[in-house]
């Protein structure tokens, strides 16, 4: 599934920035709406390594009300994390009625980054670590938590670019280290594994989506029609009537040319 998508899909800066106002507007409602129904949600960014996870969160959170959700970044487990079942640390973040939980990573780190790295197991105590994971959701969405999972998509050689740009900025070269090169490294290994993972956890109450991540534009606009579709569907109101990419680049067009006029007057 994902060596064959179009990683090449784009949307310009005049597009995005005419749509963007509205993705924004949309998503809070959604948000309130969830808070108001007391509805939690959870939102699952995973993907490579420079695909943009963090930015993506950033601008998709950016409008929302601070009060009704709350943003994870995971880590590998620590300390008392170790000692304890290996979801325990994730029941912790589980969002109460209403609140959306957003995880940068999330358990899945268990079937990528450390089935890979560290060599760890896809079985536990004899059940599959996928056993696990679809019980755990199964169990939230059975309460009536939504998920929307998202993995973030670029080539290898997308990768290598983003890489070497970074590391040529001192500012900005700590952001690559060794882990960070071993992944792109084994690149088919991780390609592999994320297409097992979703193959098996993609479910109809926690499914997945696949977000080409190239261009940030069209990234951030994907990943905001993910997921105000998602919500839609579940919260049972009117879906957003979508322009196609070229309908959607034509009508910016169209409204950056009147405006343009409009302030030619106006001088």
């Amino acid at each position: 599934m994902l060596d064959t998508m179009d990683l090449s899909l784009s949307l310009s800066d005049t597009a995005f920035k005419h749509v963007r106002r509205f993705l924004q507007q949309r998503l809070y409602q959604l948000e309130k709406l969830a808070f108001d129904t007391k509805v939690p949600t959870i939102i699952v960014f995973e993907g490579w390594e420079t695909a943009g996870k963090g930015s993506t969160i950033q601008e998709m959170t950016s409008q929302l009300d601070p009060r009704g959700f709350k943003t994870y970044s995971i880590t590998p487990p620590r300390t008392l994390e170790t000692k304890m079942p290996w979801l325990w640390r994730f029941w912790l973040k589980i969002p109460r009625s209403g609140e959306m939980a957003v995880f940068d990573n999330s358990w899945y780190r268990r079937v990528l980054v450390e089935r890979i790295k560290e060599d760890k197991p896809i079985s536990l105590n004899g059940r599959s670590i996928y056993d696990d994971i679809n019980d755990f959701e199964r169990l939230l969405a059975d309460d009536g938590t939504i998920f929307i999972k998202l993995w973030l998509h670029i080539s290898p050689e997308e990768q290598l670019r983003r890489f070497i740009r970074l590391t040529q900025d001192p500012a900005q070269a700590w952001q690559v280290t060794a882990e960070e090169w071993e992944q792109h490294r084994r690149y088919d290994d991780y390609l592999a594994a994320a297409e097992e993972m979703m193959a098996k956890t993609n479910t109809a109450h926690a499914p997945w989506s696949a977000i080409p991540a190239t261009d940030q534009n069209y990234r951030f606009y994907a990943v905001y029609r993910a997921i105000i579709n998602r919500l839609e569907a579940v919260l049972d109101v009117t879906p957003t009537p979508w322009l196609s990419l070229d309908d959607l680049e034509e009508a910016a067009a169209i409204s950056h040319k009147k405006t343009d006029k409009k302030k030619k007057k106006k001088k």
